[in-house]
């Protein structure tokens, strides 16, 4: 077994036994900057030429390890390395400890329901549960879970909000026949008072849509004012995830070390920006960078204010948690290079899409991204965050943007005191962490370079089905035709030409509507990659207000929202006054958090539905987000395009994504006047005179009130008060997970996996959203009769990202996504064939039975496998089904490594090689051998039943993933250095 590690302070540790540090004689003291003086490593002291070539992501990184050292999780010989990266880079594996961990509620309830179990294994141990905390200081952002149940063209309190298909025959209302504004609840179940009180109470009602008209009761149809909109959806919030906040709370009193932010504080990303990042730390002090590792693959935009992060696993954020560093081969470092003048017509939106097509032609996964050159002044700091966002689209680990001018400017504008500000500034200068993009003499040594010239950079949007493919919008109306010609593919939907005109008449709230392929259903400014943008949130405002004012409206069946990231954004809408104009238009607020994006949408109205279902039309959604796979937002949507906020309106006000903007009218007026979209476009100067009125402050300021003053029903919410966490067997949310079951002190050797069937055949592009939903949990799958059997109704279901404290139900909604394509079955859905019996049965339930008779079982895949958002149940649920090995032509970086942490080996076949050229059925039984004594990317050989025998190459990158692997995952490795040295 391998050495066992205390989790303690490693720095502390040493020093009492030391007395001192390993580079004590680099400490220096930062003067005459404050009243009071702050020491820091000073690595100029260091007296080493290669410092000043290095880039300035690779000096964090050094500073970091300089800091850390304590002779066995950081050695000098890992701060040499770092320091000779020219030499080193790609070929040794370094250590690094970030200054905190970032979580959001998805993606950090399993994290923290693990430590609420290890506190109960230390405890039957005798330890002391106290003890088990987090050693790195942790922040948990509430705002993955809000849903849209109410919106100014919708009520969606459906018999199964957040969960289910849709509405069943009862909740059907005829097209034909809308109810009226006045219509009474017709003695509907939910109702607790009469139709004149107007009180929005919850039970059975269908889903009224209503035409551009303030919300009214699901039940009495009475108005609720325009301003309860988020409020109304923060209840129904609270009161669906009532369990899961529960244990938030107690979480944030139970542990020290952690910090838990309510729900409608903001997006985890915007809140990291503008409350959680200090850019330079001071503990006690003592200076040093800030830097982050995140649950969510979109920390990166915190790189934009020049702060290291990245996305890591849950299971990879406990190990930091507790202590223990990262491990990653030392990067190559690619400098893009920014030249030319921005194009006035293009978006920063554009600019993201431009530089993550150009990075992603470039092929550098795994990589850092550096920028430089005297374009990046050009953008600001909300710019460069964007751009950080979208790094994990062309798979690099960073988008680093050194701090300068621009970035101090920004924080002077948000939380950041004058003393602050010298202090930072006066440090980085000291350590050259701080830089001046227009002197080329500064530029560092990079491992390869890109220029791009942003001049070359026109308006773009993404889709019909990935956010790689990208369609000029000059060329858009034509794109589209040829997608409904194409073969089914990532943008093919293989419409036969003579139903290519095909339009379907319908009627909404008693008015006759027309859709045709290419029509607009969906359009959601939401949260994630733009509302750090000022620039392209207002020009959507300010394109509304001009469009509104033009005579120009939105259809009212098209589903539009506004899912602001934060207060900070509504704020500086309503004060540049285009807030009231996007409200015109159906873009209204309807809470904080992420919704649209990860499909917590309300339902279409029924007659769109049908419409598009009777006619087989390719309709539309159109969103401001980064992911846009097909029927992620609405079952019933094949196309969707990713857009600037301000062409999301455009296409809206159009109807239609087959439009040419140039020489087609955006939409005509009440009296039959044309308007095209350059009339009501906003210039640039419009765009930057607004954005110096409406961005002071004092937006910053109510944020930071917002964050730590809570809200009225998070502070009323009550919490239980102990040590160890109280389970409650009959909870369906938060169940102590399975993982710690019959852990031994010491991890066995591995075995060598004998006599596997693959429990799925899997293609190319299969995403986590295939692989473990965060979506609603549909009627007729495994976790929906888990959960009937705990007496639930489907209203009640919710969706799989909120119940991913419960192993049970997401282990049954593992590969139970209604798109995954099985070639054992060759149709989508979530079966697959047990290959002993010869039954198509749901995946869970062939993967149980193949349990019961004790066969282990693989995945073969094609390319990319585990591509999309970082989601450790993609790696925990494959194993709890028992998948021992993936063997995939090629697999999306983070995923891998989330694999490796749960203890299922990722297998690559050799280059040139797939199951395919292998003449694999899938359907043979494959035996894999594991020796005892594994090193990084060992081929290993597989034989197949048929007589087939090929080579297979372990993607276990360094010595730490193979600890990982042997010891069952970092999980079990982390459980056991508290099982043998906790008291």
């Amino acid at each position: 077994a391998e050495e066992i590690v205390c989790v303690t302070d490693p720095v502390m540790a040493l020093a009492a036994a030391a007395q001192d540090h390993p580079y004590q004689n680099l400490i220096d003291t930062l003067k005459n900057v404050s009243s009071k003086d702050r020491h820091f490593f000073n690595l100029q002291k260091l007296n080493d030429p290669r410092y000043d070539a290095l880039p300035f992501s690779i000096r964090v990184l050094l500073e970091a390890a300089v800091r850390k050292c304590d002779g066995f999780y950081v050695k000098k010989e890992d701060v040499l390395n770092i320091l000779d990266w020219c030499q080193q880079q790609s070929s040794v594996e370094v250590p690094f400890s970030p200054a905190r961990v970032l979580l959001q509620d998805f993606t950090g309830i399993p994290a923290m329901v693990d430590l609420a179990a290890m506190r109960d294994a230390v405890n039957k141990q005798g330890g002391d549960p106290e003890q088990v905390n987090p050693l790195c200081h942790t922040d948990l952002i509430v705002d993955h879970s809000l849903q849209i149940d109410f919106s100014k063209c919708a009520i969606q309190n459906s018999p199964n909000p957040g969960g289910g298909e849709g509405q069943g025959a009862a909740a059907r209302s005829s097209p034909a026949k809308p109810q009226p504004r006045g219509a009474q609840c017709g003695g509907q179940r939910g109702c607790r008072g009469s139709c004149n009180e107007g009180t929005a109470t919850s039970g059975k009602s269908t889903a009224v849509q209503i035409e551009n008209t303030p919300i009214l009761c699901p039940f009495h149809l009475q108005p609720v004012s325009d301003p309860e909109t988020t409020l109304k959806n923060q209840e129904v919030e609270l009161n669906r995830n009532k369990e899961r906040l529960q244990f938030f709370k107690w979480c944030s009193k139970a542990f020290t070390n952690v910090n838990v932010v309510p729900p409608d504080a903001g997006a985890i990303h915007q809140v990291n920006l503008e409350y959680l990042s200090r850019v330079v730390r001071d503990d006690g002090g003592f200076l040093y960078p800030d830097s982050v590792v995140g649950t969510d693959s979109h920390t990166t935009m915190i790189n934009g204010l020049g702060i290291l992060g990245w996305g890591v696993g849950g299971i990879e954020s406990e190990a930091v948690m507790l202590g223990q560093p990262i491990s990653l081969t030392l990067p190559q470092v690619v400098g893009c290079k920014l030249v030319g003048s921005i194009n006035m017509l293009a978006t920063s939106i554009d600019i993201v899409l431009g530089i993550t097509k150009h990075l992603r032609q470039a092929g550098i996964a795994g990589r850092f991204v550096e920028f430089f050159g005297p374009g990046v002044c050009q953008l600001s700091a909300a710019d460069r965050t964007t751009i950080a966002n979208m790094c994990p689209e062309y798979n690099a680990t960073v988008s680093f943007f050194p701090v300068d001018d621009v970035t101090l400017k920004h924080l002077k504008q948000t939380k950041f005191s004058e003393e602050k500000l010298d202090i930072m500034e006066a440090y980085l200068k000291a350590v050259k962490l701080f830089r001046n993009y227009q002197d080329p003499s500064e530029d560092p040594q990079y491992s390869e370079v890109i220029e791009i010239n942003l001049s070359s950079i026109i308006p773009h949007v993404s889709g019909p089905k990935r956010p790689q493919d990208r369609v000029a919008v000059s060329n858009m109306k034509k794109d589209f035709l040829n997608c409904l010609n194409e073969k089914v593919s990532f943008k093919g939907f293989h419409i036969p030409c003579e139903k290519q005109e095909t339009v379907m008449p319908f009627l909404h709230e008693g008015t006759e509507y027309k859709l045709a392929h290419g029509s607009v259903v969906i359009a959601a400014v939401i949260s994630c990659t733009n509302n750090c943008n000022p620039s392209v949130m207002l020009a959507a405002g300010l394109l509304a207000k001009k469009a509104v004012e033009a005579g120009l409206t939105v259809k009212p069946y098209i589903r539009t929202s506004l899912a602001p990231g934060s207060g900070m954004v509504t704020h500086y809408l309503s004060a540049s006054g285009v807030l009231p104009y996007l409200s015109v238009l159906g873009f209204e607020v309807i809470g904080y958090g992420c919704a649209t994006c990860v499909g917590n949408m309300a339902p279409l109205p029924e007659a769109v539905v049908d419409a598009i279902k009777q006619g087989d039309l390719v309709a539309c959604g159109v969103l401001s987000g980064n992911r846009n796979f097909e029927g992620r937002l609405c079952e019933c949507v094949r196309a969707n395009y990713l857009a600037s906020p301000p062409l999301v309106v455009a296409y809206a006000i159009a109807g239609t994504v087959g439009i040419d903007f140039e020489t087609e009218p955006l939409g005509v007026t009440a009296d039959g006047k044309e308007v095209y979209l350059r009339e009501v476009w906003p210039t640039r100067e419009e765009l930057q005179q607004t954005e110096e009125q409406s961005i002071i402050p004092s937006m910053f300021a109510d944020v930071k009130e917002r964050m730590e003053k809570g809200n009225k029903l998070w502070n009323s919410l009550e919490a239980p008060e102990c040590t160890l966490f109280p389970w409650d067997p009959k909870s369906t949310y938060i169940r102590c997970p399975s993982f710690f079951q019959k852990l031994t002190k010491e991890a066995p050797p591995p075995q060598s996996i004998e006599n596997a069937y693959a429990l799925l055949f899997l293609g190319d592009m299969v995403t986590t959203d295939h692989i473990s939903p965060a979506g609603s949990i549909a009627r007729v799958s495994a976790a929906a009769k888990y959960l009937t059997t705990k007496r639930l109704t489907p209203r009640e279901f919710n969706s799989y990202g909120a119940r991913r404290g419960n192993d049970a139900v997401m282990t049954r909604g593992t590969f139970a996504s209604i798109k995954l394509q099985n070639r054992f079955i060759g149709k989508t859905g979530p079966k697959t064939l047990h290959i002993p019996s010869g039954q198509t049965l749901d995946v869970f339930e062939a993967a149980e039975r193949y349990q019961r008779e004790g066969i282990p079982v693989i995945i073969l895949a094609g390319k990319k496998y585990g591509s999309g958002n970082s989601r450790d149940w993609a790696a925990k649920g494959p194993y709890l089904l028992g998948v021992k090995a993936v063997i995939a032509e090629s697999f999306e970086r983070m995923h891998k490594n989330h694999l490796v942490g749960i203890g299922i080996a990722p297998l690559q076949f050799l280059p040139g090689e797939s199951a395919d050229v292998l003449g694999l059925s899938g359907k043979e039984k494959f035996s894999i051998s594991i020796p005892e004594v594994l090193s990084p990317r060992q081929e290993l050989t597989v034989k197949a039943s048929s007589g087939k025998i090929f080579k297979v190459i372990a993607l276990f990158e360094n010595e730490m993933d193979i600890v990982f692997f042997k010891q069952g995952g970092i999980l079990k490795y982390v459980s056991r250095n508290m099982l043998q040295h906790l008291p």
